[in-house]
């Protein structure tokens, strides 16, 4: 017997389908996984050199793929790469909303401009994706939207970053929303939420925002966190992604997988 591929003959977009540094971010691993099943995959980044290892890694896989430079929170940007997804494959089947990046503060440190760059970046720029991918999914007669939020939309994760909590709480109400409101026209709208996995992010950024640099301290303390005895990467967020863009998730929409390890149940 044999198995199809459970992407095969599909068109998906992948926003962030790159990385700040070698390794799985969430955007890489998504639109690599995706290439393995079989899709045809268009990735976008603002900075195109981030998808270098990405396309890499799906030819040595023998996959496709077509790297977009994209400012996702430009209307004028968002609205050329999905023309040239169009243009490249002919259709779009599967939208994945991937951008998305913290600032720190509470309301009264944080200045006014991050708060509306925290905004265009993390929410902003699924509305602006949905708005000019939707009519092109509906056209194929049906598809699938994955939005990747995050645990700091749902609870305290260990830092003051109201607009980041703000705004992925804000994409999954987003994705609820709209999930109804297109369930007639069989385009499916899920979000996954990470916890605090271990991507590029790690070294590249956080360790120097929350930990003095000491990455290894910043790992331990979060792993502290987790009730399974390991940290999750990017890879894990592919994996619920994966299944929400495929038929097997057929009956489900407007929902939610929670990818951190149990942590976001925990009591302390």
């Amino acid at each position: 017997m044999s198995l199809q591929r459970r992407l095969a003959g599909k068109v998906v977009l992948v926003t962030g389908a790159g990385s700040v540094g070698p390794g799985w971010g969430n955007g890489r691993a998504i639109a690599c996984r995706f290439a393995e099943e079989g899709a045809q995959v268009m990735g976008a980044d603002r900075d195109p050199a981030r998808m270098e290892e990405t396309a890499r890694r799906i030819a040595e896989a023998g996959g496709v793929f077509t790297a977009t430079a994209c400012d996702v929170t430009s209307g004028e940007s968002v609205a050329a790469l999905v023309a040239a997804c169009i243009a490249r494959y002919g259709r779009l089947d599967v939208l994945v909303n991937n951008v998305g990046g913290s600032a720190k503060g509470g309301p009264v440190e944080m200045s006014e401009e991050v708060w509306d760059a925290q905004v265009d970046h993390n929410l902003k720029s699924v509305f602006l994706t949905c708005k000019h991918a939707l009519p092109h999914l509906v056209a194929a007669g049906g598809g699938a939207i994955v939005n990747v939020s995050s645990t700091s939309g749902l609870r305290w994760t260990g830092a003051a970053q109201i607009a980041y909590a703000a705004t992925k709480a804000g994409v999954i109400q987003f994705s609820r929303v709209l999930a109804v409101q297109y369930a007639a026209d069989r385009v499916r709208v899920n979000t996954v939420v990470p916890g605090q996995l271990h991507t590029p992010m790690v070294e590249a950024r956080l360790a120097g925002q929350r930990a003095g640099g000491d990455v290894e301290g910043l790992l331990r303390q979060r792993q502290s966190r987790i009730p399974l005895p390991f940290m999750g990467d990017g890879r894990d967020t592919a994996g619920a992604a994966l299944f929400l863009a495929s038929d097997e998730a057929r009956f489900i929409t407007g929902t939610e997988i929670v990818v951190d390890g149990g942590m976001s149940v925990r009591c302390d």
